[in-house]
């Protein structure tokens, strides 16, 4: 069992796919979702404040290396330009439309990008902190209900 609970644990820090996958691999693994969404919650947070502090200044400083700094620079003008995108469109109500982007679990949001765009907007470590957590407990609520239904009738077919 804790082999399962260290793959959602892990499998929640990857990018991308963070807890939006690993809640439904937990319901799959036929593990309680409350200590699944727990593990997948501090999983998905983990990585947040390193992102935080250190995905910019790294994307930075390769913006113009000869190999990696297209794509680079790539990532720091798409994170640049939504961030503004972002701004334009929730003036004073930056803290909720970032809890709802990372909350809202779609493909290319979740805690990762939040953060990272968090720190191109020069948001405010706490406030970044607290809103990729509701962000994260938002999409780990709406995750578990979603698979705890869908493997639930799965398994009652079996």
């Amino acid at each position: 069992m804790l082999k399962k609970y260290l793959a959602i644990f892990f499998v929640s820090m990857v990018p991308l796919v963070e807890l939006r996958v690993a809640i439904p691999i937990s319901q799959g693994f036929r593990l309680p979702l409350l200590q699944s969404y727990i593990v997948c919650m501090i999983g998905n947070m983990l990585p947040m404040p390193i992102i935080y502090l250190f995905a910019r200044r790294v994307l930075e400083w390769g913006k113009d290396k000869k190999y990696i700094g297209k794509f680079f620079t790539f990532c720091l003008e798409k994170g640049h330009k939504g961030g503004e995108k972002l701004k334009e469109k929730a003036g004073n109500g930056l803290f909720l439309a970032l809890v709802l982007f990372v909350g809202i679990p779609i493909p290319g949001t979740g805690a990762w990008t939040g953060t990272l765009a968090a720190s191109i907007l020069d948001f405010g470590f706490k406030k970044s902190v607290v809103a990729v957590f509701l962000g994260v407990l938002l999409a780990g609520i709406i995750m578990g209900a979603v698979s705890a239904g869908l493997f639930t009738a799965i398994f009652s077919f079996a």
